[in-house]
């Protein structure tokens, strides 16, 4: 949700729902109070004008046990003058704020509100019999509210009992319901003030403090953290943008990481490789220089060494050279369609005989269809056969050695599988062998190179929109596959 529609929303739930909570808090403790005003006052007809007159509530409060009172003056009188029944009339009218009060004669038998000073202010018999409430006269007993029954016993004395009712500004329920509705009423504007400052807080002030712990933690170089969006606001939009810039900034100070790293790889890795062909080529020279070579053969030996060596700097240095046009891409490529069968034939036929010379047999097979062709650079995949073939030379590590080729039509793609029967790569290597300038340590003393020939077959094979994998165990063999695109012809509907 957007920030100013946000605000909008939150002024509108700030007007809106305090005044439906408060007619629910309204409605609710005035059903709840009016229903126990029915049950207690007796109300009928929906007449509650007993929440405006308290006088006339207390009235009725006790009216149904004045009555029953009044009926048992009448039926049995004796049972008044039990001691049982005075309790237990009394327990039962202090629920209603009334006491009960009996006098005999002049004599009060039971004094419910346990008040000495009242009984002198109770008025005298009457013996009317009518049900008629009067509030005490006196100032100090102005809100009691008694109900008078008078009747005589049969041994002829005079017999009042009075319901004495504590009377207030308004009825209890009544009071119950003011202070049901003031105490909704403040919980309503705390609930709804405190949960609309907490939701703009959390929709605005949280992310701006996440943002800001966020910068200052790149300010410090921390850059391994993420910045979680899980908005589609201002703030959302902000907090993306700002982990996009994370993360790029991240990368490149990887990417230089990763670059200082392999640069120093490539200084140590051409330090070495230089060093060893300079060395043999300076010790040669030197004997040539000294006349230790003081034979034909001997001087032919040498200058054939020298040769040798010279060459394998020149290979070190067209690799870098050749790497280093394909890592800017300054190299142009010459896509052509190349018949899959010629292509191959070709070149395994170039291969034979250099691979004879070293004792390794060539196996060569094509599967695919005599008129099948690719899309392809001759001079690249040229390149990136030799590469592979080299590398498995190279670590043949045996007397005799077989180089295997697999032609292979895959769908929309040609593949190439190339399987040596040499001592393999370790399974901890495997996943390394495509890096830039990567070596396995146990081969450093072993053999020479740069360690970017495989890189450099990944490069033009990714280039021509291909895939290389590897597979190898060790003291086994290895096998490389890739694949290349098919040419197909249009077809017209």
């Amino acid at each position: 949700m957007k920030i100013e529609n946000r605000l909008w929303l939150s002024f509108f739930l700030m007007v809106i729902m305090p005044i439906l909570l408060i007619a629910t808090v309204l409605f609710y403790s005035v059903a709840t109070n009016l229903k126990q005003v029915r049950e207690v006052y007796g109300v009928k007809d929906g007449d509650y004008s007993v929440l405006t007159n308290a006088s006339q509530a207390y009235e009725h409060l006790t009216d149904e046990d004045y009555r029953e009172i009044q009926s048992l003056t009448r039926t049995m009188p004796e049972k008044i003058f039990t001691k049982e029944w005075q309790n237990k009339t009394d327990k039962e009218l202090q629920k209603k704020n009334t006491n009960l009060i009996i006098r005999r004669g002049e004599t009060v038998i039971f004094n419910g509100r346990k008040d000495a000073e009242l009984l002198q202010q109770l008025p005298a018999y009457e013996g009317t019999g009518e049900d008629a409430a009067v509030t005490m006269g006196t100032e100090d007993y102005s809100k009691l509210l008694l109900k008078q029954i008078d009747f005589k016993f049969r041994s002829g004395e005079n017999v009042s009992v009075f319901l004495v009712t504590q009377t207030r500004g308004m009825i209890p329920e009544a009071e119950d319901m003011l202070e049901t509705i003031l105490v909704g009423l403040i919980a309503i504007f705390v609930v709804s003030g405190g949960g609309m400052t907490l939701w703009a807080s959390r929709g605005i002030v949280i992310p701006i403090r996440r943002l800001e712990t966020a910068t200052k933690r790149i300010a410090r170089g921390d850059l391994d953290f993420t910045m979680e969006v899980t908005r589609r606001d201002e703030i959302g939009e902000l907090c993306a943008n700002f982990e996009q810039m994370r993360k790029r900034l991240k990368e490149s100070s990887e990417e230089k990481v990763e670059q200082d790293r392999q640069y120093k790889i490539l200084i140590s890795n051409i330090c070495h490789d230089l060093k060893t062909p300079i060395t043999a080529i300076q010790g040669y020279v030197e004997g040539l220089m000294d006349g230790v070579a003081n034979t034909p053969e001997k001087q032919e030996k040498y200058i054939r060494t020298i040769h040798n060596k010279a060459s394998e700097m020149n290979t070190l240095i067209n690799e870098l050279t050749v790497y280093s046009k394909l890592d800017t891409n300054r190299v142009p490529y010459n896509f052509q369609r190349l018949n899959v069968e010629g292509y191959f034939t070709d070149c395994m036929e170039e291969l034979r005989l250099d691979l004879e010379n070293k004792g390794i047999d060539l196996v060569y097979r094509n599967e695919c269809d005599a008129g099948m062709r690719m899309i392809a650079d001759p001079e690249q995949l040229t390149r990136v056969i030799h590469n592979i073939v080299s590398n498995a030379v190279k670590y043949m590590g045996k007397p005799v050695g077989r180089i295997s080729f697999r032609i292979k039509d895959v769908g929309d793609f040609v593949q190439i599988e190339i399987e040596d029967t040499g001592k393999g790569i370790a399974a901890k290597d495997l996943p390394f062998i495509f890096d830039r300038f990567y070596r396995a340590d146990a081969s450093r003393n072993e053999t020479k190179g740069s360690g970017i020939g495989l890189s450099i077959v990944k490069k033009i094979i990714s280039d021509h929109g291909g895939q290389i994998w590897v597979t190898s165990k060790e003291n086994v063999g290895t096998t490389m596959y890739f694949v290349l695109r098919k040419y197909q012809e249009a077809v017209n509907g």
